[in-house]
């Protein structure tokens, strides 16, 4: 092995460039090291907290849709009737279609107030969860199933304010675009 390693060395005996660079070439080309990897750090950290804000939204919706459809505590609503079955799978699907549109309109403008929506709904969860024990301990009362379902309308009604706050949030934006444009 080392035979062969002189012998390609001696068949590219005067063929190495020897050169030796410009004065200062290695400071240049530190300098532009580092500022590259300035900029990319900078942006990289943007991008990165971008997609763990991403992530905690999807985790944080996929927690609410778990605790809604998988609580064994109470009793659902879909358990008093065919009826509130078909109540609860429309509310549900409608909060999920909703909380799929806010998110496609997450961005560093809309990402606090959508959070605090979320926060909003997570409390109404909370609530919803209590009532569900309640359901059970009162054997159907109405008056719970009507709190259960204005649960559900509030959660409806707290997305959409939030989407229209986030079309303000946008006109606004493009406002000022064309102002200073």
């Amino acid at each position: 092995m080392k035979d062969n390693l002189d012998n390609i060395f001696k068949n590219l005996e005067n063929q190495f460039d020897i050169e030796e660079p410009d004065f200062g070439h290695f400071n240049r080309f530190e300098e532009k090291l580092n500022a590259n990897e300035g900029k990319k750090t900078a942006k990289s950290n943007r991008t990165f907290l971008y997609y763990i804000s991403i992530a905690a939204s999807i985790t944080l919706i996929f927690g609410i849709w778990i605790g809604a459809s998988f609580s064994h505590k109470g009793m659902e609503l879909a358990n008093v009737s065919k009826e509130m079955e078909e109540t609860q799978s429309y509310f549900i699907a409608t909060i999920h279609k909703e909380l799929e549109t806010v998110e496609k309109e997450r961005n560093n403008d809309t990402n606090i107030i959508i959070n605090d929506a979320l926060e909003q709904i997570k409390i109404l969860e909370t609530q919803y969860q209590k009532l569900t024990v309640e359901l059970k301990e009162s054997n159907g009362d109405k008056r719970v199933i009507y709190a259960m379902i204005s649960n559900f309308q509030q959660r409806i009604d707290i997305l959409q304010n939030l989407l229209d706050q986030i079309k303000e949030v946008k006109q606004l934006k493009k406002q000022n675009n064309e102002i200073y444009a």
